[in-house]
């Protein structure tokens, strides 16, 4: 099987975190047999990106086949679809399907494609398309996995004798609500002054587990998420967790002891982050998530290609 993966998001040099979720489920389809080349449309860079993306997706197709075109978000979807040679399977990853106006184009283009996965039960009950199927994104237990909290620090140079806090992700971008970040850790801090918070964005995707393991706590507070990774990095190396109850969050911490749902009232996020960082030991959320390793995930994406290919030679067959 022949699949082109079509995204916006996919790490960059000067962006190495950007869609490293998008490459991760990618080799881990290699992994499964499937040969896949990668399209990638930068509209971060410039919007008009999107524009030539059609036709250099054109000219692209005019020397290459493929049995799918699998496309990663709402733009990369719109791409996909400007032709009919190739079934397009689209995955919807983040809140945009039911917040922002990017809700319309989502709710635009979903009917159009051949299959569309989304990353949590609540995106299926916002957008209300009931075809969908819902597959989260995996995890890669080979590189989050657990590792001596001092040996974590002293790889990225953070203090030893600190309560630290974690916070990844783009504090530039408004719905990840770092206002709240902010102002949480203030209160938190007012309480017992050792802790700390650790930022991270733009560091090599390999250290980010190192941080995860590094820090007592991670958390996170947006106003909306599809179904976050970090939460599951976190889990996957046993890290405690503080997070609104956002995507599939809930469902995925569930249970775990040193894990906790909070508002986006700063009082509860810094009550909860105590709680959190104040729980002795690690957690066992590794074992929690055990079914988002990545190669199952992989497994259950192949089966939506099967079926899709199963579904157009039947109806080849058929005409």
């Amino acid at each position: 099987m022949k699949v082109l993966v079509l995204t916006n998001m996919y790490p960059t040099p000067d962006m190495p975190i950007l869609g490293s979720f998008v490459r991760d489920q990618v080799e881990a389809l290699r992994k499964e047999g499937i040969d896949i080349d990668v399209f990638f449309v930068n509209g971060r860079k410039n919007k008009l990106n999107y524009v030539w993306g059609i036709f250099r997706l054109c000219v692209w197709l005019l020397t290459h086949r493929y049995d799918i075109i699998h496309a990663h978000y709402v733009f990369s979807g719109i791409i996909a679809r400007t032709q009919f040679l190739h079934p397009v399977v689209l995955t919807h990853h983040g809140h945009e399907v039911f917040a922002t106006w990017e809700r319309f184009p989502s709710r635009m283009i979903t009917p159009l494609v051949d299959k569309v996965i989304l990353v949590s039960e609540e995106q299926k009950q916002k957008l209300g398309y009931e075809k969908a199927v819902v597959i989260p994104c995996g995890i890669d237990f080979d590189v989050f996995r657990p590792m001596p909290q001092a040996e974590a620090r002293a790889k990225v140079n953070l203090p030893p004798e600190k309560k630290l806090v974690l916070w990844v992700g783009e504090f530039s971008r408004p719905e990840k609500r770092f206002d709240i970040v902010q102002a949480a850790v203030e209160i938190a801090r007012e309480k017992d002054p050792s802790i700390e918070l650790v930022l991270v964005w733009d560091k090599p995707h390999d250290l980010i587990p190192v941080y995860m393991n590094a820090c007592d706590a991670l958390f996170l507070v947006s106003d909306g998420e599809g179904s976050p990774m970090v939460i599951k990095e976190a889990m996957a190396c046993n890290t405690p967790v503080v997070s609104v109850p956002v995507g599939d969050v809930a469902d995925v911490i569930g249970g775990t002891d040193g894990c906790y749902l909070c508002s986006q009232d700063p009082n509860d996020v810094a009550e909860k982050l105590i709680l959190a960082i104040n729980h002795p030991g690690r957690t066992n959320g590794r074992e929690m998530i055990s079914h988002m390793e990545q190669s199952n995930i992989a497994k259950r994406i192949v089966a939506v290609y099967e079926e899709l290919l199963q579904e157009k030679n039947g109806r080849r067959r058929h005409c």
